[in-house]
């Protein structure tokens, strides 16, 4: 699929040149028209055909018969932008979101979240519940499965609304074959036929992407990295991963492993990794790792407002977050501990990587400044003057919804690339 795992991060910065003339398997014209959908997409506010023309340095007649297309088949809308000196507003495009519905499912390791949008991916619905991904992997599909058909029942909508679903999971994954490959966090799963099993439940296309890659792509199209060139999305969570983002495209690496940065050997000698090695980043700082020392700490008696959550083996990374936030001094040294050990890792893949912004997810990112602020620290300390100058180390602005909103985005790329091929 031509566009699946690649964006037109350099359209939005482009300026005379004619895109038109490179040789594509769709051909020129349909090749412009899957262009024009996503500068019209990915341009806040939408754009006027002059500005499209422009971009994609097109005949003004020539754009014209794009748009035309893309209308027929009900893909965009005109709007009206605000009023200029003139009066008269301008005449804008933009995704058409009547044109059908989309959705995007977070599988993770303790819960999993929908959402539900429409086509411009403005989210209509969402949910979050408890799961637990170490049962098996087929009792799960239908665990996904029922979920899915109970959230269209309540919408009023069925399956054949749904124009594509993208899902992310907490492991390697080969998206080719729609499998993950030996996930430390998803015992069973291994090479288990995700995609296939979903997209025969289901009969829609499906999407399988690393939860941490579909986290960068959102962050990418609707957050905090918006029209940046090369991103990292590090998402805290049960374990950590990293959604590498670069040169205008989601890197993978050659067997889906690419970001596994919860596996680095940060720690000597450190505590017991659930990948098997010892002192990797996942085991300390994930949110598992975060809620572990809590229960040691309380059950060492030491004092703290973490004491009061019942039972100790219940402790969570949010209780310690919410601990911190209330000014709970081992709360608060649990936290920086942990983003220490980030941005040690974060300050390697700086000088590794060279990113425009490091944005930091899941759960556990919520608490701002108390995790920002020892990674910052531990950044402009370890990592060369050039890359930490270079790079914004900020808070996901979609919050929880980074993952979900990337597999909604993952799949309206490939309904895009199935259209734009099929015309």
């Amino acid at each position: 699929m031509l566009y699946s795992t690649r964006f037109c991060v350099e359209l939005i910065q482009l300026q005379e040149i004619a895109l038109f003339s490179l040789v594509t398997p769709i051909g020129a014209r349909n090749y412009n028209k899957r262009l024009s959908l996503d500068l019209i997409r990915l341009t806040p506010g939408g754009i006027s055909r002059a500005e499209l023309a422009r971009r994609l340095g097109l005949t003004r007649s020539a754009v014209t018969a794009i748009i035309s297309d893309l209308m027929k088949n009900e893909l965009i809308r005109e709007a009206q932008g605000a009023l200029t000196t003139a009066g008269r507003p301008p005449v804008l495009l933009e995704m058409n979101p009547k044109r059908g519905y989309l959705a995007g499912v977070d599988i993770g390791a303790t819960h999993i979240s929908f959402v539900i949008t429409d086509f411009s991916c403005q989210v209509l619905f969402e949910l979050e519940k408890p799961f637990d991904i170490t049962i098996p992997p087929d009792v799960a599909i239908m665990q996904i499965h029922q979920c899915v058909l109970d959230i269209m029942s309540e919408l009023g909508l069925d399956l054949s609304d749904l124009l594509g679903i993208g899902v992310g999971v907490p492991g390697p994954v080969i998206i080719e074959k729609g499998i993950v490959s030996t996930p430390p966090l998803m015992p069973g799963w291994d090479e288990y036929p995700i995609r296939d099993e979903l997209q025969e439940l289901w009969k829609r296309p499906v999407s399988l992407n690393n939860d941490a890659e579909l986290g960068a792509l959102g962050e990418w199209a609707q957050g905090a990295g918006r029209g940046e060139r090369n991103l990292v999305y590090i998402k805290v969570g049960t374990g950590i991963g990293a959604g590498l983002l670069l040169d205008g495209e989601i890197y993978h690496g050659e067997a889906g492993s690419a970001g596994e940065i919860g596996h680095i050997t940060i720690l000597q000698g450190g505590p017991r990794c659930n990948c098997g090695n010892y002192g990797c980043l996942e085991a300390l700082a994930s949110g598992a790792a975060i809620a572990r020392q809590a229960q040691e700490a309380v059950r060492s008696g030491r004092r703290t407002l973490m004491a009061m959550y019942e039972p100790i083996e219940k402790i969570s990374a949010a209780n310690v977050a919410e601990a911190a936030q209330r000014g709970d001094l081992v709360a608060q040294g649990i936290m920086k501990e942990a983003g220490t050990y980030l941005g040690i890792a974060i300050a390697n893949l700086l000088n590794v990587l060279n990113p425009g912004v490091v944005v930091v997810g899941g759960g556990i990112s919520q608490t701002g400044d108390l995790l920002l602020q020892p990674i910052r620290q531990v950044v402009q300390q370890r990592s060369l003057r050039s890359a930490a100058q270079a790079a914004r180390i900020v808070s996901a602005v979609l919050g929880r919804r980074s993952t979900s909103i990337g597999a909604v985005v993952q799949a309206l790329n490939v309904f895009l690339d199935q259209w734009a091929t099929s015309v």
